[in-house]
């Protein structure tokens, strides 16, 4: 009886569940093909640092396309900004708070400009978004000019992208020594508060009558997503705990999501993205949305131009190429509709690890970088088609 209920579950979610099952997957092939060392804790750590500055881009980039535009700008934008974060440290004597509030400004202001173009304006976003990404490209190449590479000398800053929360509890502790003890109590934190938000989401859909899944499912699902919580945390606690970059994209997922699933605006931003039209005569300004996500996008590209400069302890010239394509890659992936009107944030999330830990495994697995491209847009297209597919097969 529950194996028929699980694959009925699987086969009618099967767009929210396929990149946790792509996820197990290509963890699973890539742990047996590199003998265990992918699944290390070393590497699990370095994965979750690499992937921040995308996952934060993933995420941004949702919203947007979400209400159906695309902005091919992220980037650059990114790679620009975390420049003159570098070099407001570096030659203009800025304290390191005072350099992220004015990349994190910046990149909000450059977001509603390219929002205030397509809401306003009527530019299309691709034509809009294209333009910017040209702009931001000559911008980043001025301001390295005479420099080339920035060195940033700043331990505090450098931290974020490569520190590691402290642990609260003392390392010579004769309870797991071995493991950082801090780490597996926000772990232990977050089951309960995932099942408790389950079992209140649940009660909720019973009391306006809504469908939900049978009490036998719903306690697996709940255990199965405690395991997998708990097992991440413990592979995390065994090589320096929580990293800074983890922590600050977990911050991020968990505003976007209260946003996007408890407000009022994320309730409008998806009808938008369903029908823009009757949104606009239901009382909505897809206008002012339209600002919002944009200016928001902008947001999350200050933050991943630092986490970036931050993890290099420096600015390229190169900062920021083909950032845009991996963050949309990691979205579609994710389960964003190229339709609009669907997609969340923590799908987002787990799209870019899926995305990231294909490029980690294929590194360790010393494969050809053209091969890697080829497989990586492979698994895009793969995403698009099964996005479409699952669009048709609901019709």
């Amino acid at each position: 009886m529950i194996l028929k209920d699980f694959r009925a579950v699987i086969r009618s979610n099967i767009r929210e569940y396929g990149m946790y099952i792509a996820l197990l997957v290509i963890m699973g092939i890539f742990t047996i093909t590199t003998d265990g060392v992918f699944i290390s804790s070393r590497n699990i750590a370095n994965l979750l640092n690499q992937t921040g500055y995308i996952a934060v881009l993933a995420i941004g980039i949702t919203l947007v396309i979400v209400i159906r535009h695309i902005d091919l700008s992220v980037g650059f934008l990114s790679g620009f900004l975390g420049a003159l974060t570098a070099i407001a440290m570096t030659a203009w004597g800025f304290p390191v708070w005072a350099a992220i509030l004015m990349a994190l400004v910046m990149g909000t202001l450059a977001g509603l400009i390219t929002g205030f173009l397509v809401a306003h304006v009527g530019i299309p976003a691709f034509v809009a978004s294209l333009a910017g990404w040209l702009i931001y490209r000559g911008a980043l190449l001025l301001v390295t000019l005479k420099t080339g590479t920035i060195i940033v000398p700043n331990d505090a800053f450098n931290a974020i992208g490569n520190g590691y929360i402290p642990d609260i509890f003392p390392a010579e502790s004769s309870f797991l020594p071995e493991l950082h003890k801090l780490t597996l109590l926000i772990g232990f934190a977050a089951i309960v508060w995932f099942v408790l938000q389950s079992i209140r989401d649940r009660k909720d859909r019973q009391s306006y009558g809504f469908e939900v899944l049978s009490r036998d499912m719903f306690t697996l699902k709940l255990v199965f997503i405690s395991i997998v919580l708990g097992l991440i945390s413990w592979v995390v606690a065994g090589y320096n705990g929580m990293s800074w970059t983890l922590a600050i994209v977990i911050v991020v997922v968990v505003v976007y999501h209260f946003i996007t699933t408890r407000t009022i605006l994320g309730r409008h931003i998806y009808a938008v993205g369903g029908n823009p039209e009757a949104a606009e005569l239901s009382g909505i300004s897809v206008k002012k949305i339209t600002l919002w996500v944009f200016g928001s996008m902008g947001l999350m590209c200050g933050l991943s131009g630092i986490l970036f400069t931050s993890r290099l302890q420096s600015a390229t010239t190169t900062a920021g190429t083909l950032f845009e394509l991996d963050a949309i890659a990691a979205a579609y992936i994710g389960g964003v509709s190229s339709a609009g009107g669907v997609g969340k944030v923590t799908g987002s999330l787990i799209g870019a690890i899926v995305y990231m830990s294909l490029t980690s495994g294929m590194n360790l697995m010393g494969t050809d970088i053209s091969l890697q491209y080829i497989i990586r847009g492979a698994v895009l297209v793969a995403a698009v088609v099964f996005d479409v597919t699952t669009r048709k097969a609901k019709s």
